[in-house]
C-alpha cells in the first residue's frame, strides 16, 4: 500500500521504517490526511506478521512542528458552524473531533507491536505527543533537536495525551514546568528527564532505533503494566502536598489567572494522575474541549499561530514582484542599533558592509557582533566555526563606495533629520540604480525623509526594535511615494533575517510607538491623580502586560519621552500635548536628572548588582496620594488595555494599519500587549465592540476625553461589527472613512 505523506520500508529483520516526508512542505505537520494515513499504517503494520516492530522518523531536516494551520482553523470554523446549526450538541461534536488524535495515539501504543520514534530535529506539540505514545524514543544529539510541548504559548495545552504521558514518565514538577512554560528541551535534557531513552550521533539514529526493537523492546507502555508507580509519587504523597499548592501559587504569580490553558494543565495532571490512564485521557479531552471554546484560545491561536505564520510567509507582500536574493546589504551607522542590524543580517548568511564615519567607529560596531558571537559560542548556540563564518560576513568600512554592490542599504544613524539627509545623499551617490534605501527610524516620518531622496519610490522605512537579535517584530513603513519593489524587497529582507513584519502606512510614531506611549501616558495620568506607583506597576502586570509602564519608560529613557513631547508641540502645537505630562517629564529630567535606566535613576532606582531595581521612594511625594484601598484595581487594568486598544483602533480608522492581523501581532511582539487577548483589536472583538464602546464611554466620563470611542468604533458598535469582519484580511474589506 502506498501513501502520500509516508514511505514504508521493511528490512530483513522485519523492522518497518516509516518515514514521514510530506511533499511540497518544508516541515512535516499534522493534517487530516496525515492522521488518516497514519491510522492505516498502524493497521497495516499490526496485521502484517512479517513486521516485528516499527521505527518512525522524518525524511526532512526537522521531525515535525505539530499541527497544520488549516487543521487548527477548521476546528474553530466547525465549532462556529455547529453552534449555529445545533447549539445543543456543538460541544459534543467538538469533543469527538479533538479526541481523534488522542484515540489514534492510544491505538498505536496498544497495537501489540513495538514502535520507536527516531527524533532527528525539531519535535513539537502533537509530534512529541506521538513520540510519547511510541514505546521507545531515540533522539539525535544534533543541536537542531528541540523537543517541546509549546501549546500553552498559543492559548491551549497538550491535548493528545501530553498531560497524561509526561507526568507518568518524569517527576510531576518537571512535567508541570515543561508544559506550563512551553519551553524547549535539548535531547540530553529530555533523556535526563526520562522522556527520551537514548541520545546518539545523527548518522546512528535509525540504527539505534532498530536496535531497541531487536533487543526486545516491550510493546507495552509502563502505565499499562500491572504495578506501575508514578516516577514522582502519587498526588497524595507528602512531596505532592508541598508541590501542588506551590505550583498553583507560582502559576498565579506568573500569569495572574489570565491563561485558561495553563490552569487546565494543572487540572489535567492533578486529576489524571488519580485515575487509570484511559480515564485520564478522557479528563484531558474534556478540558481541551472546554479550552478550545474560550475567547483566549481562539484569539491567541489566531494571532500567535495563524497570523504570525501568514505574515512571516509574506501575506502583505505585493504580488508579481520577483523575490530578492541579497548578495550584500549595507548598514550605515555602527552604533548599537546599526551593529545589531549587521549582526542579524550576517547571521542570516548575508554579507554586510558596515559603514561609519571612520574605521575606528566601524570596527567598534563589528566588535559588538564579536561579543554576541562569543556569548552564543559559550552557550552552545553556535559552533566556533559558525561564529567565525558569521563574523567573516561583516566588513567594516568608512568608504561609502563600498556600497556599490548592495541591493539594500539600511540607515541606522542618529535621529536627526539633517544627519539622515547627509547619509541619504552620500548613499544615493554610489548605490546601483535599482537598489533600495531603508531608514531605521522610530520617530521621523518616512515621507518627510524621502524628500531628501532622488528616488522616493525606492525609499522605505524598516523599524527594528531593541535588542534587535531578540525582538521578533519589524515595522515596515510605507511612505507616500514608496513603490511595490521597495516594499517587496523590505519584506524579503525581514523574512531572510527571520523576523515577523507588519506593514504600516506613514505617521508620527508609526504603529507600535503610538500605542506604547499611550500606555506610558496613562501611567503619567495615574501618577498625577495620586494612584500609588506600586499599584500602577502591579495592576499593569495583572492586566497581562510584561512590564509596568514606569519600568518601560525607564528602559526607553525619560529624556526620550521629553524629546518626543517637545517635538510634538513643535510640529502640532501646544494643545497636542497634556501640559501636566510635560511638567512631569521636565521635572524628572531637568530638575532631578532622572533619565531612566541609562543614568541609573528614573521612576526606579538602579543599585549596583546583584541588588534589584526598586521604585524611587520619593516618587510618591510628587503628587498627593490616594488610599490604595479606595482604588478599583479592575478599573486600573481596564484603563491600560483600553487606552492602548483605542489607539490601535485609531490607526485603523486613519488607514495607518490596514490589516487587523498586523495590529494584533504588532502589539504582542512589539511591546507585549496582554498576549492572552490575542492583541489590541482581538481584545475589542473578544468582548464585543458594543461592550468596548460602553466601557470607553464610562472611562471617558471618569478619566478624560482620550477614552472617548472613535466614530468608527461607534458605527461598528451600532452595526454589531468586528474588526476581523469589517476589515477581513482574507477578502475584500471596506476601508475606514
Amino acid at each position: 500500500m502506498s501513501y502520500t505523506n509516508f514511505k514504508i520500508e521493511t528490512d530483513a529483520d522485519g523492522i518497518a521504517l516509516v518515514t514521514w516526508d510530506m511533499p511540497d512542505k518544508s516541515m512535516n505537520v499534522f493534517t487530516q490526511e496525515v492522521m488518516d494515513e497514519l491510522d492505516a499504517i498502524v493497521d497495516q503494520t499490526t496485521a502484517d506478521a512479517n513486521v516485528k516492530g516499527v521505527v518512525f522518523t522524518s525524511g526532512k531536516s526537522s521531525f515535525s512542528g505539530g499541527a497544520d494551520l488549516s487543521m487548527i482553523k477548521s476546528m474553530f470554523t466547525l465549532q462556529a458552524e455547529e453552534r449555529k446549526k445545533d447549539p445543543a450538541n456543538a460541544a459534543q461534536k467538538l469533543f469527538n473531533l479533538v479526541g481523534r488524535m488522542t484515540g489514534l495515539f492510544r491505538k498505536l501504543e496498544t497495537c501489540g507491536k513495538p514502535w520507536v520514534s527516531a527524533i532527528n530535529g525539531t519535535c513539537m506539540g502533537g509530534a512529541f505527543e506521538l513520540s510519547l505514545a511510541c514505546h521507545g524514543r531515540v533522539a539525535s544529539n544534533s543541536k537542531a533537536v528541540k523537543i517541546a510541548l509549546p501549546e500553552v504559548k498559543v492559548g491551549i495545552f497538550p491535548g493528545a495525551g501530553g498531560t497524561q504521558r509526561v507526568p507518568r514518565l518524569t517527576n510531576t514538577q518537571d512535567a508541570l514546568q515543561m508544559m506550563t512554560t512551553g519551553s524547549s528541551l535539548t535531547a540530553a535534557r529530555a533523556k535526563a528527564m526520562g522522556l527520551v531513552h537514548e541520545v546518539v550521533e545523527p548518522e546512528k539514529l535509525v540504527e539505534a532505533a532498530k536496535a531497541m526493537i531487536k533487543n526486545g523492546l516491550k510493546p507495552v507502555q509502563p502505565w499499562d503494566e500491572k504495578g506501575f508507580k508514578l516516577p514522582g509519587g502519587g498526588v497524595w504523597t507528602p512531596a505532592s502536598a508541598q508541590l501542588w499548592p506551590a505550583a498553583s501559587g507560582i502559576l498565579r504569580r506568573e500569569t495572574y489567572g489570565n491563561y485558561p490553558g495553563a490552569i487546565a494543565i494543572l487540572k489535567c495532571v492533578y486529576e489524571g494522575l488519580q485515575v487509570p490512564f484511559d480515564t485520564g485521557l478522557k479528563i484531558e479531552q474534556r478540558y481541551f474541549t472546554e479550552i478550545l471554546q474560550t475567547t483566549e484560545a481562539f484569539s491567541m491561536i489566531r494571532s500567535l499561530f495563524v497570523s504570525m505564520q501568514e505574515l512571516g510567509k509574506g501575506a502583505r507582500r505585493p504580488a508579481g514582484v520577483p523575490k530578492t536574493e541579497f548578495k550584500t546589504v549595507g548598514v550605515i551607522g555602527a552604533g548599537f542599533m546599526g551593529a545589531s542590524i549587521a549582526y542579524v543580517t550576517a547571521a542570516a548568511g548575508i554579507p554586510v558592509t558596515l559603514i561609519d564615519r571612520d574605521m575606528e567607529a566601524a570596527e567598534k560596531g563589528k566588535a559588538h557582533s564579536e561579543g554576541l558571537v562569543k556569548d552564543s559560542v559559550g552557550k552552545g548556540r553556535l559552533t566556533k566555526e559558525e561564529g567565525e563564518a558569521l563574523l567573516s560576513r561583516i566588513t567594516p568600512s568608512a568608504d561609502y563606495g563600498d556600497l556599490k554592490d548592495a541591493g539594500l542599504v539600511v540607515e541606522a544613524v542618529f535621529e536627526d533629520r539633517q544627519v539622515k539627509k547627509d547619509v541619504i545623499e552620500k548613499v544615493e551617490a554610489v548605490i546601483a540604480p535599482d537598489a533600495i534605501f531603508a531608514s531605521n527610524t522610530s520617530t521621523l516620518p518616512i515621507t518627510g525623509l524621502a524628500k531628501n531622496s532622488k528616488r522616493p519610490e525606492q525609499f522605505i522605512g524598516v523599524h527594528f526594535f531593541s535588542p534587535v537579535e531578540k525582538m521578533m517584530l519589524t515595522e515596515v513603513i510605507v511612505g507616500k511615494e514608496t513603490g511595490d519593489k521597495a516594499l517587496a524587497t523590505a519584506l524579503d529582507y525581514v523574512a531572510a533575517i527571520k523576523k515577523t513584519p507588519i506593514v504600516v502606512n506613514d505617521t508620527r510614531g508609526f504603529y507600535v510607538n503610538r500605542c506604547v506611549f499611550r500606555y506610558i501616558h496613562e501611567a503619567y495620568d495615574m501618577l498625577i491623580e495620586g494612584v500609588p506607583p506600586a499599584m500602577i506597576e502591579n495592576a499593569a502586570k495583572m492586566a497581562g502586560m510584561p512590564v509596568g509602564p514606569l519600568s518601560l519608560n525607564d528602559e526607553v529613557a525619560i529624556d526620550l519621552s521629553q524629546k518626543i513631547l517637545k517635538a510634538t508641540v513643535a510640529d502640532l502645537g501646544e494643545k497636542a500635548v497634556d501640559p501636566r505630562h510635560m511638567a512631569l517629564v521636565n521635572k524628572m529630567v531637568d530638575e532631578l536628572d532622572r533619565r531612566g535606566r541609562k543614568n541609573g535613576k528614573g521612576f526606579y532606582e538602579y543599585p549596583a548588582k546583584p541588588a534589584k531595581k526598586y521604585l524611587w521612594p520619593e516618587l510618591k511625594t510628587l503628587y498627593p496620594q490616594k488610599a490604595a484601598d479606595k482604588i478599583d484595581v479592575e478599573v486600573v487594568k481596564q484603563r491600560f488595555l483600553a487606552t492602548i486598544a483605542l489607539e490601535a483602533a485609531r490607526t485603523i480608522e486613519e488607514g495607518i494599519v490596514t490589516d487587523p492581523r498586523e495590529a494584533d501581532v504588532g502589539s504582542i511582539l512589539g511591546f507585549g500587549f496582554a498576549p492572552y487577548t490575542g492583541g489590541t483589536l482581538s481584545y475589542i472583538d473578544g468582548m464585543g465592540t458594543k461592550a468596548f464602546v460602553a466601557m470607553c464611554n464610562k472611562l471617558a466620563k471618569a478619566y478624560g476625553d482620550h477614552f472617548k470611542p472613535t466614530p468608527l468604533l461607534k458605527e461598528m458598535a451600532e452595526k454589531g461589527e468586528t474588526f476581523y469582519g469589517r476589515f477581513d484580511p482574507y477578502g475584500e474589506a471596506p476601508k475606514a472613512a
